[in-house]
């Protein structure tokens, strides 16, 4: 998938192209089906898929005070963009400058010369141009005007009994533009008991709002630590990007050394707790025995600011089950939220604590299906150290 963050790197004569535009945050199911409709009808039509995005998000620059939090960074979008079969994503920079275009300015000059669009896909909702003017009808008359198709999408919801997504009306929008939490892709009937087990899970999470697809409602999701809830909307687990630093090296202490991930982190932070998932090294070069970029390790990851030890500033960290010899400081990683294991709690000593976390690991080895050292560690056999 090409990756272009300016139409100088648009190679000369690229397209025709099939184009959608918005933030895409999260990537979320909703995403996933638009584009999926999006690639299908390009490969069709003998033409390139093209999404749009914009770094940072408008909501950011306009309106920073009451800006969400982001589902996910700009690297974690792309990776997630390029599973999708995307030919490429043009990643503008967002600033107040470039929002003072007007619609016509802004569709001419992408759209139309940049991405030589044959097609452009939008949500009913759409907005877009300075103080958002432009609109689905300003967007058909421009379409008419230099010769591309719209193409509208209706927003979906999760239906459960179906197992498949519905058409529902808009129950409010979260920032993103055009496709945002718009499915089209209609996955069919089915009997199989695995989608079956899994409608009837869906079931619980979508009743009684039976929403749309949407960031907004993962957000939420996220906010109440319930990430396994969350990872049914994206269609996979919710994660972080980070630098590994140093911490107060206290999990050490404990015999639980842990990674600590950089406030600076992309991915929005679940609610505190202590929660079940995967580390994953991203890049670096890996001394001998340390893990290699894209290994995924087994993790117990604690959320929140240590209260048994006053702790004020509120940290994500990770254990890698069973290895106590890791070295990842300065290294990027990835976490993974599976399942939240309990909320954040205040011990009344330190012995409490540890057993807790003993408990704690062997929970997480439970959700995660992992074997794993085992035995009383007071009878002598190694440990987990977290």
């Amino acid at each position: 998938m090409h990756r272009w963050t300016d139409l100088a790197q648009v190679p000369a004569g690229f397209g025709p192209s099939v184009v959608t535009l918005g933030n895409f945050d999260g990537v979320h199911r909703g995403h996933r089906s638009v584009l999926a409709r999006m690639v299908a009808d390009a490969r069709d039509a003998d033409a390139r898929a093209v999404v749009v995005t914009f770094s940072p998000h408008p909501a950011q620059v306009h309106h920073p005070q009451d800006a969400p939090p982001l589902l996910t960074g700009p690297e974690d979008r792309l990776e997630l963009l390029e599973e999708t079969g995307l030919d490429a994503v043009l990643q503008l920079p967002y600033s107040l400058e470039f929002a003072r275009q007007t619609p016509e300015e802004f569709v001419r000059r992408y759209l139309v010369q940049g991405l030589n669009a044959r097609t452009v896909v939008v949500g009913r909702d759409v907005r877009f141009g300075w103080g958002n003017a432009g609109d689905l009808s300003t967007m058909t008359e421009l379409g008419r005007e230099y010769g591309f198709g719209v193409e509208v999408i209706e927003d979906q919801a999760a239906d459960p009994s179906l197992g498949r997504d519905v058409p529902v009306a808009d129950t409010g929008t979260d920032g993103d533009t055009a496709a945002d939490g718009g499915a089209v892709v209609d996955v069919g009937a089915v009997d199989d008991d695995v989608v079956r087990a899994e409608a009837a899970h869906l079931r619980q999470v979508a009743e009684p709002l039976h929403r749309r697809w949407s960031s907004t409602w993962v957000r939420e999701l996220l906010a109440d630590g319930r990430v396994a809830d969350a990872a049914d909307v994206l269609g996979r687990p919710h994660r972080m990007r980070g630098v590994v630093v140093h911490g107060d090296a206290r999990g050490r202490e404990l015999g639980y050394p842990t990674a600590n991930l950089a406030p600076s982190s992309a991915g929005m932070v679940p609610a505190d707790g202590v929660y079940a998932g995967w580390l994953r090294v991203t890049g670096g070069d890996a001394p001998q025995e340390q893990p290699a970029a894209h290994d995924r390790l087994p993790a117990a990851i604690s959320v929140g600011t240590n209260p048994t030890f006053d702790g004020i500033e509120r940290r994500v960290e990770a254990y890698v089950l069973d290895r106590t010899d890791l070295d990842l400081y300065d290294r990027e990683v990835v976490v993974e939220f599976v399942t939240r294991i309990r909320p954040t709690l205040r011990f009344a000593s330190v012995d409490e604590l540890v057993a807790t976390m003993d408990d704690d690991v062997v929970r997480v080895r439970a959700a995660l299906g992992t074997g794993g050292a085992g035995g009383d560690p007071s009878d002598g056999a190694e440990r987990d150290h977290w």
